[in-house]
């Protein structure tokens, strides 16, 4: 066994991969072999440590100081100062964005303080594709504790004390689904993962498949084992290519331990689990259309029942879970379901991770114990919005969620107060917007991808969605009339109600939740012909201020369509019939002469 005085960790999670990881893996390496220190230091290349805007992000212990944005011309230099010399490089260290301090040790940064780790425990913490390593911190105990010493309907009522809701949806109880499948009668099931991430901006179950594969291996052996399954699917879409290399690896890995396969650590259970890459239809994300995925039919939903607990993958009893729920099975067996029950509320156990994103401070992966506030995401996690900006809304649930206002900044994250608020918990996208976003457009951004990802199969989505798009537009362009807010909640709620999956009957939930809360805004497009944040361009316009234009000419040379005249050292005129919007001449002119109205 080798020993070391130090590891260097290198973020190896598609953000920091697409900065220049891998380069600065390599940069590190060479300049540890010219400074002949490879034997001391060991360098691994992790998964993501959820802080992606500032990657490439380096490690370095036992000190447990954070570099970031660290470039190759850096890896030289931190290693002649901090590993040879013992002299930490300050000017690479993170900035906090409230207190304005360079902060040395992540875990100190306001990003990472406030978290709770279980789902994330191992992720930028260890070289993913080393079962070894996810062995040595403590992966595959619960495994093997529960084929020693617990019965299948033990695993499912430890499941149950635990409180776990699914974390890919509306957050239905994860033991009443294995209980559902554990009961029904058949000579073959199947466990099935849904790693069919497909909402904008998310990326929890990605990094989780790329961060720690075996901690969802893990989960997924046991809950075969309690719904006495035998054979299971990772259902990926082909765009995760790192994720599906290290899902494969880890398979490999744990059956050469015999952790999978035939007869597991000699107990008699045998478990085969094989990878299905998803084409990238957002629909293959709902349970019946992922089955029919599977199974090489066209990924469309199908009504229910029979659920597929009942009658699922090959008209069999099938349970399917998505990433995150399945990284907590581990945790839950080892630690015990109290463990995981003591944090969060009385209904909503547990963490969730969220994808932070918009406009905010810090964004990435943060995972935070259930009840937590929107304000405690937003300005203790977030840091806020930017400088200047007053917050105005957040978006929970991606496509499928809805925005909330400022007035509900203190509401407690967890399935059923965001239920009642109009907008659901989702697989975790969480977006912050600031005065600047138009919540008319954001309706119609959500809108207009839930209706092209619609598979088509029901009237009210492939239809009604489409009327309601037809809506937005119309009131965007400065053409709305009242009668159209009657007319879009109506249609939205009757879509709602008669969709066939959950698709269609969520695809609602941005407008019904902007009409509720942001009514007035609605109003002002249509009354008003305005749109209050300058967004809708058919409802403003740009001039150029004569008081304050010196006539420079810089906004000449930024206009493309030549809307600008004018002579140097006299006021500009801009021509509207030219001009097309684009804000050249505003980010262009020095003297901010350039006024949009």
């Amino acid at each position: 066994m080798t020993f070391y005085r130090g590891h260097l960790l290198v973020c190896g999670g598609e953000g920091c991969t697409s900065s220049g990881c891998n380069e600065v893996h390599g940069a590190f390496r060479e300049a540890m072999r010219k400074k002949k220190i490879e034997d001391e230091i060991k360098i691994v290349q992790t998964g993501c440590h959820g802080y992606c805007e500032k990657g490439p992000l380096v490690v370095v212990y036992p000190e447990g100081v954070m570099y970031n944005r660290v470039g190759v011309k850096d890896a030289s230099e931190i290693v002649n100062e901090h590993l040879v010399k013992g002299k930490p490089v300050t000017r690479l260290f993170l900035t906090d964005p409230i207190s304005v301090d360079q902060v040395p040790k992540y875990e100190e940064l306001d990003l990472f303080r406030k978290q709770h780790r279980i789902a994330l425990r191992n992720c930028g913490m260890m070289d993913p594709d080393s079962v070894n390593e996810y062995i040595a911190r403590g992966g595959y105990s619960g495994l093997a504790k529960m084929l020693d010493t617990m019965h299948p309907t033990e695993v499912v009522n430890e499941i149950k004390e635990s409180g776990l809701r699914g974390r890919g949806g509306g957050g239905f109880p994860t033991a009443t689904k294995w209980e559902f499948c554990s009961k029904a009668k058949s000579n073959k099931k199947y466990i099935i993962c849904n790693a069919d991430e497909g909402d904008p901006g998310a990326f929890m179950d990605r990094s989780l498949l790329e961060g720690d594969p075996h901690s969802v291996l893990e989960g997924m052996i046991i809950a075969g084992y309690a719904i006495g399954a035998d054979e299971g699917y990772l259902y990926i879409r082909a765009e995760y290519p790192l994720a599906i290399k290290r899902i494969r690896n880890a398979i490999n890995q744990a059956k050469e331990l015999g952790l999978l396969g035939e007869n597991i650590l000699g107990s008699g259970f045998n478990m085969e689990l094989k990878i299905k890459e998803g084409a990238g239809a957002f629909v293959c994300g709902e349970e019946t259309a992922l089955i029919a995925s599977i199974e090489g039919e066209r990924g469309v939903p199908r009504s229910r029942p029979p659920f597929p607990a009942v009658k699922g993958l090959f008209g069999k009893p099938t349970i399917i879970n998505n990433v995150e729920t399945l990284a907590n099975i581990p945790y839950i067996i080892d630690q015990g379901a109290q463990t995981f029950a003591s944090v969060g509320t009385d209904k909503s156990k547990g963490t969730k991770v969220f994808a932070l994103t918009g406009k905010v401070k810090n964004s990435g992966l943060v995972e935070v114990p259930m009840g937590i506030s929107v304000r405690e995401i937003v300005y203790e996690i977030g840091g806020g919005t930017f400088e200047g900006k007053k917050f105005k809304a957040v978006q929970t649930g991606g496509p499928s969620g809805g925005c909330l206002p400022e007035s509900k900044l203190d509401l407690p994250i967890d399935y059923d107060s965001l239920a009642s608020a109009g907008t659901i918990m989702g697989s975790g996208g969480l977006v912050v917007m600031d005065e600047d976003s138009c919540m008319i457009d954001v309706a119609k951004y959500f809108l207009t991808f839930t209706r092209k990802e619609s598979c088509g199969k029901c009237t009210p989505c492939r239809e009604g969605t489409m009327r309601l798009l037809e809506m937005l537009e119309k009131i965007t362009a400065g053409e709305g009339e009242m009668a159209d807010l009657d007319r879009l909640e109506r249609l939205a709620k009757t879509i709602k109600t008669s969709a066939l999956c959950g698709l269609g009957q969520t695809a609602p939930n941005p407008i019904l939740s902007t009409l509720q809360y942001f009514r007035k805004e609605y109003e002002t497009h249509i009354k008003d012909k305005k749109c209050p944040a300058g967004v809708c361009q058919a409802l403003f316009f740009y001039r150029i201020d004569d008081h304050i234009c010196v006539g420079c000419g810089v906004c000449i040379k930024a206009c493309p369509t030549d809307a600008i005249e004018g002579e140097r050292k006299q006021a500009h005129h801009l021509d509207m019939e030219k001009c097309i919007k684009c804000g050249g001449c505003v980010d262009a002119c020095p003297f901010h002469a350039v006024i949009k109205e």
